[in-house]
């Protein structure tokens, strides 16, 4: 009996630390999602005030850059909030992360592509960083077709054991005779 004792309040105080940290973290990452939005923000800003002067689209790309980064952050602070309220680790939120990543990377990718190909700077060096960057693009684009498809069989499979509690997947329907007439609409 003191065993059970001492292994209770030891995971007990192991789950209020836990929880401490993941707080801490989940502050962390809220400031941090806080100073991309505002940096963003001020290059915007900073953007627009000069637009007649410059236009850049590499400003718009770090610009978008950053809201992707924020977007990320968001995900991962949902994620730290799941494990807070229910203390285990969904899976989920993880791909979505990841998706945003991809998409992110390939938005970066065929900027400095575009930028490559432009002012005639088509060198031999140019040539094999464009050909590196488009096989890049080819496995980023496969991954984020991994990542789509493993997020759908997510939710699929995450829905079914709801339809089991309910009883309604588990209720067989009676299986229907071929043999037996069906009225029509015009005979009813």
């Amino acid at each position: 009996m003191p065993d059970e004792k001492l292994r209770k309040q030891s995971g007990d105080y192991l789950a209020t630390i836990e929880v401490g940290i993941l707080t801490i973290l989940a502050v962390l990452i809220s400031l941090t999602a806080l100073v991309a939005i505002a940096r963003s923000g001020k290059l915007l800003w900073d953007t627009l005030h000069q637009w007649m002067i410059v236009s850049d689209s590499l400003v718009i790309l770090r610009v978008l850059d950053q809201l992707l980064i924020v977007l990320m952050l968001v995900e991962i602070l949902h994620t730290v909030r799941i494990s807070i309220r229910s203390h285990t680790l969904v899976t989920e939120p993880f791909l979505v992360v990841g998706l945003i990543a991809s998409i992110r990377r390939i938005l970066v990718i065929t900027l400095e592509a575009a930028t490559l190909t432009k002012d005639g700077k088509w060198s031999g060096d140019g040539a094999s960083v464009f050909h590196a960057s488009m096989i890049e693009l080819g496995l980023l684009g496969l991954l984020i077709l991994a990542l789509v498809f493993s997020i759908t069989l997510l939710r699929r499979t995450s829905a079914n054991p709801e339809e089991d509690k309910e009883g309604s997947a588990s209720t067989p329907k009676p299986p229907r005779d071929r043999n037996v007439d069906v009225p029509s609409a015009s005979q009813a």
